[in-house]
C-alpha cells in the first residue's frame, strides 16, 4: 500500500509525522512525506520518499510570527497569534495544493496534519481515496475544556463545546475562499461549505491522536473515531555520536538543566540568552544552552554552562536534571517520556496550553509566560524543579508509562483498519 504524508510546521511538527511514516514502513507499505524541504535530510536519513511542499518557509514564517509578538509585547492572544499564523498561509495555498497534489498520485490514502486546513483533504477527494489527521494536539470538541486556543481555562461545559465551533468558523473563514479558488480550478471540484471543518471531527473517518493517554486522558464525549494512540517518537540514529565536548561537559559534574526554545527566540536571542544564564548562576545549576533554529547565543559563557547547537532530545534529556522550553507539543513530549521536571515557558499558539497541563500534572513548576519571565521567576522554577522531591518522582513515574506505550503500533493499526474499509465499501 501507497501511503503519503503531508505536514506542515516546524520540526515539532514534522518530526512525530515521519516517525509516523517509518513505523508505516516497517509494516511494509511504500510511504512518500511530503514536507518543507528544510526537513529533507530528516525524511531522506529514515530512508523515505521525501517530496517538497513549496510555497512557504516556515523558519521565515515562525520568525515573522513570533517577532510581531514581541513588538506587541507577547500580549497577544492564542487565538490571534492562530488568525496571524494562518493568514500567512493564503498567499501559498496555491503552490501548497500543487505540491501535495503532486505528492499523493498513485496513493492509496492521504496522512496529514491541519495544515491548511481543506487542502489535502481535497487532494484525496479528488483522487478518490481516504483521508485522515493525524495531530498532536487535542482538536476535537469537548465539553471537559475549551479549545486550547482560546483559553487554558475552563469556560463550563456548555461555552467549552462552543469554544470549538466559533474557533473552526474563524478559522476557516480565513482561508475558505482561497480553499474553495483553488479547488474549483485546479481541482474542478465544488466549494467546501461553511461547516466544512466542524464536519471534519464529527466524521467517520478515524483521527489520529499523537499524545498519550496519561498526559490527556481521552475526553468521555469524544467519539470513537477519536483515537489517542501515545506519542509518536523517532528512536536515536544508530550512527550519530554526541559532541566529545558536550560528552565531557555532562561528566565532569552533577546533572545539568537544558534550556532550548526551538525557533521561537530568533528576534530577541540575546535578552533569552541572558535571562536563562543569569537564572542558571541565581539557582546555583550547570546549564546546556539549545541554540536551535531561533539561534540562542551569548558571546561570553560563565564556567559551568555550555551551547550547543542541536542534540537529540531522546539522548540529551533523560541526562539532565530538568528541562526548560517554550511548551511545543513535539519537545514536550520528549521531556514528559525522558522521565525529569519540565518548566514550560510559553511564546504562541498551543504552549500554555501543553504549560498548564504540566503543571496540572503536578510534573513541573507553574510556567512562565514568555511576557513575565525575568532572571528571578526562571531561578525559582529551576529551584523548584531540582529540589521538589515528590515533582521529580511524579515525573519519573509519568516517564516510565509514556516510554511503556507504543504510539506507532496503534496507529499504525487504525491506518489498517481505515484501509480494510475501504477496500470492502
Amino acid at each position: 500500500m501507497k501511503v503519503t504524508i503531508c505536514v506542515l510546521g516546524s520540526m515539532g511538527d514534522v518530526q512525530p509525522l515521519v516517525a509516523l511514516g517509518k513505523g508505516l514502513q516497517s509494516a511494509g507499505h511504500s510511504i512518500t512525506i511530503a514536507t518543507h524541504d528544510e526537513f529533507a535530510p530528516l525524511v531522506q536519513q529514515s530512508e523515505i520518499r521525501f517530496h517538497p511542499i513549496r510555497g512557504l518557509d516556515p523558519k521565515q514564517s515562525m520568525q515573522k510570527i513570533t517577532g510581531e509578538a514581541s513588538q506587541n509585547s507577547l500580549q497577544q492572544s492564542q487565538i490571534v497569534q492562530s488568525i496571524r499564523s494562518t493568514q500567512l498561509l493564503l498567499a501559498a495555498i496555491p503552490e501548497i495544493g500543487e505540491s501535495c497534489w503532486e505528492a499523493c498520485q498513485g496513493a492509496d490514502l492521504c496522512v496529514s496534519n491541519v495544515i491548511p486546513p481543506g487542502v489535502p483533504s481535497s487532494v484525496a477527494e479528488k483522487l478518490a481515496i481516504p483521508h485522515m489527521y493525524a495531530l498532536l494536539q487535542p482538536t476535537e470538541r469537548t465539553s471537559e475544556f475549551p479549545n486550547m486556543l482560546l483559553s487554558t481555562r475552563s469556560f463550563g461545559a456548555a461555552v467549552n463545546q462552543l469554544s470549538y465551533s466559533g474557533f473552526f468558523l474563524v478559522l476557516w473563514g480565513i482561508v475558505r475562499s482561497r480553499v474553495n479558488r483553488w479547488r474549483q480550478q485546479h481541482l474542478s471540484l465544488p466549494p467546501l461549505k461553511w461547516s466544512y471543518l466542524s464536519e471534519v471531527f464529527s466524521s467517520p473517518i478515524p483521527r489520529l491522536y499523537g499524545f498519550s493517554r496519561h498526559v490527556i486522558p481521552k475526553p468521555k464525549d469524544w467519539s470513537e473515531q477519536a483515537n489517542i494512540t501515545g506519542y509518536w517518537f523517532i528512536e536515536q540514529d544508530a550512527d550519530w555520536h554526541p559532541p566529545k565536548e558536550l560528552v565531557n561537559f555532562l561528566e565532569s559534574g552533577p546533572p545539568p538543566i537544558s534550556i532550548g526554545f526551538g525557533s521561537m527566540v530568533a528576534n530577541n536571542k540575546e535578552e533569552i540568552a541572558e535571562i536563562s544564564i543569569q537564572a542558571l548562576t541565581l539557582a546555583k545549576q550547570r546549564g546546556i544552552l539549545l541554540t536551535g533554529w531561533g539561534g540562542l547565543h551569548y558571546d561570553r559563557l560563565p564556567e559551568g554552562i555550555l551551547a550547543v547547537d542541536s542534540v537529540p532530545h531522546e539522548w540529551l534529556f533523560p541526562r539532565i536534571a530538568a528541562v526548560v522550553h517554550h511548551g511545543g507539543a513535539g519537545t514536550t513530549a520528549a521531556g514528559l517520556r525522558a522521565g525529569v521536571p519540565t518548566i514550560i515557558v510559553p511564546f504562541i499558539t498551543d504552549q500554555p496550553f501543553w504549560g498548564k497541563r504540566v503543571y496540572d500534572l503536578g510534573v513541573g513548576p507553574k510556567p512562565i509566560p514568555r511576557s513575565r519571565l525575568t532572571k528571578e521567576r526562571l531561578a525559582k522554577a529551576i529551584t523548584e524543579a531540582v529540589t521538589d522531591f515528590g515533582m521529580r518522582q511524579r515525573a519519573a513515574e509519568l516517564g516510565r508509562k509514556i516510554r511503556a506505550e507504543d504510539g506507532i503500533a496503534n496507529a499504525v493499526e487504525v491506518i489498517h483498519q481505515v484501509i480494510k474499509r475501504h477496500r470492502t465499501s
